[in-house]
C-alpha cells in the first residue's frame, strides 16, 4: 500500500540524482586507476576517502530510485576501467584531478541542492556540496605543499574606497588606447580558468594517446589544440599586467598508449569539463567589466561550445550517451 504521506520525487529532483549518478559512478572508476598507481601516502589516502564517501552517496542514489520504482542508470561500470596497465599520467595528476573534479561538483551540487525541494534530497545535495568542499580543501592543500598549485598573484591592499566615474574603465576593446589594468575580480576569474584548463590538457593529451576509435582519438587531439588556444588567449591577459600565469610541473601525461578507461568514459568526463567551462566562461565575461574580456571569453566559449557539441555527436553515434528520464509524450499517448 502506498503511503499517503509520501512525496514522489519532482522531475527536476530525478533529473538531478540521475546526473549525479552518472558524474559520481564517473569518479569511482577513475579513483579505482589512481588507487592503483597511487604511491605517495597521503595522496592514497585522500583518494581512498574520496572512494568511501562516493560509494556511500551512490548507495544513497540507488536506494531512493528503488523506493521510487525507477530503472537504476547504468553510469559507469568496472568494464570502464582496466587494471594492471601502465600509468598514463605522472605525479601529483591524481590529487590534481580530485581538485579539479571538486571545483566542478561544488557547482553542480550547490545547484542541484538549491532545486530539490523534498528534504531527503535537499539534504543529499547538501552533502555533497559539503562533501566536495572538503576534497577541494584537502587537495588544494596537499598540492601546494608538494609545489604543483601556483598561488594567484598578491597585490597592493586598498587603503580608499573608489567608485567608477569614467566610462572607459569598462572599454577595453581599442587600438588607440591603453586598457586600465585589470581589478582582482578579473585575475581571480582568468587564474582559475587557466588553472582548470591545465589540469584538461593533460588529460586530452592522455586521452589522445590511448584512445581506441581512431575518430575519437581526432576529437582528443582537437581537445588538446583547443586547451592551448585557451591557456594563451587569457595568459595573454595576465603578461600584459607582468603577470605569469599558473603553470605546474607535475601531471604530465606519461608516454603510454595503453588505455586505463573505455572510450565512452573519456568522451563523458570530456563533454562534463567542456559543459564546466562554458559555464567559467560565462561567469567570467558576465562579471569583467573591461570589455575586451567578455569578449575574448564569448569567443572560446563559442570553440567550446562546437567541441562539446561534437563530442555529443560522437557519444549518440557509439551509443555511449545514456537518455535522461523523460516527462510522459503525450502525442504517443493519445495516438
Amino acid at each position: 500500500m502506498v503511503n499517503s504521506n509520501h512525496i514522489p520525487l519532482s522531475s527536476s529532483e530525478l533529473g538531478n540524482l540521475w546526473m549525479a549518478y552518472q558524474e559520481l559512478t564517473m569518479k569511482l572508476r577513475f579513483i579505482e586507476y589512481f588507487l592503483e598507481h597511487a604511491e605517495d601516502q597521503e595522496a592514497h589516502q585522500l583518494l581512498q576517502d574520496n572512494y568511501n564517501s562516493t560509494t556511500q552517496i551512490i548507495a544513497e542514489i540507488t536506494n531512493i530510485f528503488q523506493q521510487e520504482g525507477a530503472v537504476i542508470p547504468v553510469g559507469f561500470t568496472e568494464n570502464d576501467v582496466h587494471t594492471g596497465v601502465p600509468k598514463l599520467f605522472d605525479f601529483s595528476f591524481d590529487v590534481m584531478f580530485l581538485h579539479l573534479i571538486s571545483k566542478v561538483e561544488t557547482s553542480l551540487n550547490a545547484l542541484f541542492s538549491g532545486m530539490s525541494y523534498r528534504l531527503d534530497v535537499n539534504q543529499l545535495f547538501i552533502q555533497l556540496t559539503a562533501n566536495a568542499q572538503e576534497s577541494n580543501q584537502a587537495s588544494t592543500q596537499y598540492l601546494l605543499k608538494k609545489g604543483v598549485l601556483t598561488r594567484p598573484p598578491y597585490v597592493s591592499m586598498p587603503t580608499e574606497v573608489e567608485f567608477v566615474r569614467e566610462k572607459k574603465y569598462m572599454t577595453g576593446v581599442n587600438w588607440f588606447q591603453k586598457n586600465r589594468a585589470l581589478n582582482t575580480i578579473e585575475i581571480s576569474l582568468l587564474h582559475h580558468a587557466i588553472e582548470t584548463n591545465l589540469t584538461g590538457l593533460q588529460l586530452m593529451i592522455g586521452f589522445a594517446q590511448v584512445a581506441n576509435d581512431n575518430e575519437v582519438k581526432k576529437y582528443f587531439t582537437r581537445g588538446m589544440d583547443l586547451s592551448l588556444k585557451v591557456e594563451t588567449k587569457l595568459g595573454e591577459f595576465l603578461r600584459n599586467e607582468y603577470i605569469e600565469p599558473p603553470a605546474s610541473p607535475a601531471g604530465k601525461a606519461t608516454n603510454s598508449t595503453v588505455s586505463p578507461f573505455s572510450d565512452k568514459i573519456m568522451m563523458y568526463i570530456t563533454n562534463l569539463l567542456s559543459s564546466f567551462g562554458l559555464g567559467s566562461n560565462a561567469l567570467g565575461g558576465a562579471f569583467s567589466l573591461r570589455s575586451d574580456l567578455p569578449f575574448t571569453m564569448t569567443r572560446i566559449g563559442k570553440d567550446i561550445y562546437d567541441f562539446a557539441k561534437e563530442g555529443g555527436k560522437i557519444m549518440v553515434k557509439n551509443g555511449w550517451m545514456e537518455e535522461p528520464p523523460q516527462v510522459e509524450d503525450r502525442s504517443k499517448l493519445t495516438e
